[in-house]
């Protein structure tokens, strides 16, 4: 499933592309919208929210029409921008959503949810989520709240927990857990300094909003990117230990959990 970063980039190419423009033609593919037409309204703009992604377009002059259409990628979507005409980098099938106007084509492939809402029944959808580490209205002493709310929670469950704060996936997690020196098992009240976890997601997120590669240890070269996501068996960076890994979460929703023995021992 895309991090939180992954996302934000999305929202800013949706916005970049279609905000101020008129939809000349919408074709939702999901049967609860097929019957859906939002063309002639005017793209307000494309925000997200921790993982999901909110396109805000106004009716037709007049209409009093507010829209929303709320998606999220979960493991398989992605949004291209295309101009008018140009091939889709991916097959027609896999469509779920096309935004049209004179100048872009926006197409939503293979997407987890599609949904649209009146304006004001936003919270519907993203009301349940926790402070946005990307977000304009950021709170680490909210989100601390909420981590702090079950504190015999493994830590590593809790920052997965788009309730408690929005924007952390697997790959933040081993990253932010492996630099901090906090074993992934170690329960919320356990971690010594869990603003510090916070901070350092945080700023993980922010550095990669500007590149699409999602670099934690300050080298681009491929396979050199991350500290122990993924590395499972391989040799820890700074010390050589064999690095673990194990699942971690209620039944049907386990994720796969990276540390080093050594650098983030259990207590």
């Amino acid at each position: 499933m895309p991090e939180g970063d992954t996302v934000f980039r999305t929202a800013r190419l949706l916005d970049r592309s279609l905000s101020g423009r008129v939809l000349s033609r919408t074709d939702f593919r999901v049967p609860q919208l097929a019957t859906s037409d939002l063309s002639g309204g005017t793209v307000v703009e494309t925000v997200s929210r921790g993982k999901h992604l909110l396109t805000r377009v106004d009716g037709p002059t007049g209409s009093g029409e507010r829209w929303t259409l709320h998606t999220h990628l979960k493991m398989e979507g992605a949004w291209r921008v295309h101009e008018p005409g140009q091939r889709w980098t991916r097959p027609a099938h896999q469509a779920r959503v096309v935004l049209e106007t004179d100048a872009a084509v926006a197409v939503g492939f293979s997407l987890g949810v599609v949904e649209l809402l009146p304006r004001d029944d936003e919270d519907r959808a993203v009301g349940h989520l926790g402070p946005d580490l990307l977000g304009p209205d950021w709170d680490e002493h909210e989100a601390l709240r909420r981590l702090h709310e079950d504190p015999d929670l493994p830590v590593g469950v809790a920052l997965l927990d788009q309730r408690r704060l929005a924007g952390i996936g697997t790959l933040y997690r081993a990253e932010t857990l492996f630099l901090t020196g906090v074993n992934p098992y170690l329960a919320v009240h356990e971690v010594p300094d869990l603003r510090k976890v916070v901070d350092l997601a945080r700023r993980l997120l922010l550095a990669n909003t500007e590149r699409a590669a999602q670099i934690t240890t300050g080298n681009l070269r491929r396979g050199e990117q991350h500290w122990v996501f993924e590395r499972s068996g391989r040799p820890c960076r700074r010390c050589g230990t064999r690095i673990s890994s194990g699942t971690q979460g209620p039944p049907g929703r386990e994720r796969l959990s990276y540390w080093c023995p050594a650098c983030q021992p259990s207590l």
